[in-house]
């Protein structure tokens, strides 16, 4: 099976073998190293020196983890939003009580910063602007470091806390250069992984505002990671399969090299763009805000990808995407995160170009 969906993505054999490891003792000496290594290795990809965070959970536990630690209830914020998953932060802040100011751009665009500078003029009491680096749904990357060049330099004592669950280890991503407070992000995309692993990492700025959070927390709450990690440990039981897996796969990013990744993923994403447009189809973003992670195509006049997707799955044992929410019939998604080669796409190419015929 030729598996092309935005995440989970396909895991290496030598990743999925080293999870059959026996188990080991998670408060013990073996799982301290793992946890120490993995986590040197983890703020080498974000671009950080700040506290990088562990935890077993989901990419939506990620984004949860970051509202409950740093904002408190009845504190406004910024939501903006490019498509499912960004409205999904605000709404996580939402139901934990902050007052939530939206920014919903058109589907298949990236936000202008002339948007964030109205909303925040507008609301000058927004204390946090939240914001997805990359969107899978609607296959469109946002200009992170615009936006902090606004958000951070432009205004004051404002967190900018970053939904970057399928941007970091596969877009450049420079958490200290570009002044994020927090970036969290998970195992299932660009890091080679299944999914089951989430990774945050809270700048001095965040921690400060961690402190007088007054939001519920218990398994997200980053003061336990911080106590347990002095120890060598996490506070609650980890996957210690996923654990193993993350130890190799850092080792093979870090060999490559950060920026290697990068323009792996910016060649594979012109490629599949180009090959998609050359066989007729449209892609639904505009080039130059298009997402080098995944790849979101228009479906053609009077078909709907149902249709498609199972075409392709029958027909070739490709298996894509089909959009979200009102863009479900009506768009597609080639995902490309990870290893993925010319050879894993070319026969997707094939299928569609039998389809569209």
């Amino acid at each position: 099976m030729n598996l092309r969906i935005p995440g989970p993505i396909p895991v290496p054999e030598d990743i999925l073998e080293t999870m059959s490891n026996p188990m080991i003792n998670h408060r013990g000496s073996e799982f301290k190293d793992i946890l120490y290594r993995t986590t040197e290795g983890l703020k080498t990809v974000f671009g950080t020196k700040a506290p990088v965070y562990i935890l077993t959970g989901s990419g939506t536990g990620a984004m949860e983890t970051v509202i409950v630690n740093t904002l408190s209830k009845g504190d406004k914020v910024l939501s903006i939003s490019i498509g499912t998953f960004g409205e999904r932060f605000g709404e996580i802040a939402k139901i934990y009580g902050a007052d939530v100011v939206y920014l919903k751009c058109l589907p298949g665009t990236a936000v202008a910063v002339d948007q964030i500078r109205n909303c925040l003029d507008e609301h000058p009491g927004i204390k946090a602007v939240l914001v997805t680096h990359n969107e899978t749904s609607t296959g469109v990357a946002n200009d992170l470091e615009e936006i902090s060049n606004v958000v951070k330099k432009e205004y004051e004592n404002k967190l900018l806390l970053v939904d970057g669950v399928s941007s970091v280890a596969s877009l450049p991503t420079y958490m200290d250069l570009w002044e994020c407070d927090v970036i969290s992000t998970a195992s299932q995309k660009g890091w080679m992984l299944p999914p089951g692993l989430a990774f945050i990492s809270f700048s001095d700025f965040a921690i400060n505002a961690y402190k007088k959070s007054d939001m519920p927390k218990f398994y997200f709450d980053i003061g336990q990671y911080e106590k347990y990690f002095k120890m060598g440990q996490t506070p609650w039981t980890p996957a210690v399969s996923l654990m193993f897996a993350l130890d190799l796969a850092l080792e093979q990013i870090l060999k490559e090299g950060i920026e290697n990744v990068y323009s792996r993923h910016k060649e594979i994403g012109q490629f599949t763009r180009n090959q998609v447009r050359r066989i007729g189809f449209s892609i639904f973003p505009e080039e130059k805000v298009a997402s080098n992670t995944v790849t979101a195509v228009n479906v053609p006049d009077g078909r709907q990808s149902g249709e498609l997707i199972a075409f392709m799955k029958t027909n070739y044992d490709v298996v894509l995407a089909a959009g979200q929410g009102e863009l479900k019939e009506k768009i597609f998604r080639i995902g490309h995160m990870g290893k993925t080669t010319r050879n894993d796409i070319k026969p997707v190419i094939e299928g569609l170009s039998k389809y569209i015929s």
